[in-house]
């Protein structure tokens, strides 16, 4: 019977990771108890467990006398020399072997079930405890059940039921049985039964361990991740310094030919990673955090950590990025309320071909106008009355009347466009996003050879 007992404890050790060392005392505790009830709680008693032998032995001690007053603890001598084959005198002390069997089946039932409980909780216990230890590492498990209703993951872990919620899923992917996931340890509290571990894959700091599993310099120390921000599944933004001047943070995470930070996308579900140098200087940070928008100028308010950032047109677009992500994601990295300011756009004066003239010239003017090169109204109006009059040889008070007969006829011309509803120019200084990055490599540029326009023949006339 004693084997048997044994045996079955070995195998909780085996099976619950229960110290064998824990084991052994919750046995001698429980086996104490049955003593007790069995023979009193002033007995003198010894409970040793050989679990290598498989054996449980409990030894009562008792003092022999002549005369019995307390049979818990005294034995009269001749009950001792009957049991004992040596030489026993009155004073000494008896030790006697109880069996299992004396305790009756209820006392063993009872110290059965007790004995559960107690491994029970030990179990709680260890599982807290480890998962505790634990928290903000990543742990790799296996998919065994999908609730469909409430969207949860159970994952087996080492033995140990833990849980990925739908919140902390990454939108875009599905899982079924058996899949291998991998996850950081977000959060473990005592429940009813077992302790409840959470697990994340929408947390910043799963992306931090990630980074410092794929990139050896992080995992050192020589570069730090100093801020990130996350869209789960979407994008993200890592801010990183070097304390090596001779080591490039963000060509050292993203690694030759990108072969680093790939690793990191594929097993976050292709999310795009932006790596970027970490500046102190908001305004540095805040131009880079809104790469790859080239900015016109950036404006800090550190008293309430706004920030108002004056883009051109063309890369409004660009700093708000997809569906508003590059301005909210630069507003959480830096954290600063980022206000994108739209830049007035220059507006181009209306201007009209100088034929559209021609009858109010006549021939002779128009060809000498064309002759030297004004082919609309506005390279007349802009140009000075003296050197009107010099290249075209015509009097200052004629040259003045055909400018403000010009200058009327665009007035004219622009109004009637405006009415047939020409679409007008966007209004200026126009608030367009805020919200709270990458240094992408360095965009390379060619400068194109400006090609000067070949002049139209000049045509010839004969007056």
């Amino acid at each position: 019977m004693n084997h048997e007992i044994t045996e079955s404890f070995a195998q909780m050790v085996r099976e619950k990771g229960i110290d064998k060392d824990i084991l052994i005392g919750i046995i001698e505790d429980i086996f104490g108890m049955m003593v007790r009830k069995r023979y009193g709680a002033e007995v003198r008693f010894d409970v040793v467990v050989n679990m290598d032998k498989g054996d449980i032995e409990i030894y009562l001690e008792k003092e022999v006398v002549d005369e019995v007053t307390d049979p818990t603890t005294q034995i009269h001598i001749d009950e001792a020399r009957q049991k004992s084959d040596e030489d026993i005198e009155v004073g000494e002390e008896f030790v006697e072997i109880i069996p299992l069997q004396a305790f009756g089946r209820r006392l063993v039932v009872s110290a059965k079930q007790n004995l559960n409980q107690r491994i029970k909780e030990i179990e709680k216990e260890t599982i807290y405890n480890e998962y505790t230890s634990s928290l903000n590492e990543i742990v790799v498990g296996e998919v065994y059940q999908i609730r469909k209703g409430r969207g949860e993951i159970l994952v087996m872990h080492n033995r140990t039921e833990i849980i990925l919620p739908r919140s902390e899923q990454i939108y875009k992917e599905r899982y079924k049985k058996g899949d291998t996931i991998r996850a950081l340890v977000k959060e473990v509290r005592k429940g009813t039964s077992n302790p409840v571990v959470v697990i994340s894959r929408t947390d910043p700091t799963f992306l931090l361990r990630l980074f410092e599993i794929e990139i050896p310099e992080i995992y050192d120390g020589i570069i730090e991740i100093k801020r990130i921000a996350r869209e789960p599944g979407d994008r993200a933004k890592v801010a990183v310094v070097s304390h090596d001047d001779r080591i490039d943070a963000v060509g050292a995470c993203v690694g030759m030919k990108g072969v680093r930070i790939h690793a990191i996308v594929r097993e976050l579900n292709n999310e795009n990673i932006d790596v970027i140098n970490y500046s102190d200087d908001p305004v540095v940070f805040v131009t880079r955090s809104l790469a790859p928008a080239k900015l016109k100028n950036v404006q800090i308010d550190s008293e309430n950590k706004k920030a108002t950032v004056l883009v051109e047109a063309d890369q409004v677009s660009l700093a708000i990025g997809k569906n508003g992500q590059n301005v909210r994601l630069a507003s959480k990295l830096t954290g600063y309320d980022i206000q994108l300011v739209k830049e007035a756009a220059e507006e181009e004066e209306y201007d009209m071909d100088l034929s559209e003239f021609r009858e109010e010239l006549g021939e002779v003017l128009f060809h000498r106008f064309f002759d030297e090169n004004f082919k609309t109204a506005r390279d007349v109006l802009d140009t000075p009355v003296e050197t009107l009059v010099s290249e075209l040889g015509i009097e200052e008070s004629q040259l003045q009347e055909i400018r403000a007969m010009l200058r009327k006829g665009l007035e004219e011309a622009e109004v009637e466009e405006e009415e047939e509803g020409t679409p007008e120019g966007e209004p200026a200084d126009e608030p367009v996003a805020e919200a709270p990055a990458s240094e992408r490599l360095e965009e390379e540029t060619t400068d194109s050879p400006e090609v000067e326009p070949a002049e139209d023949e000049k045509k010839e006339i004969t007056e």
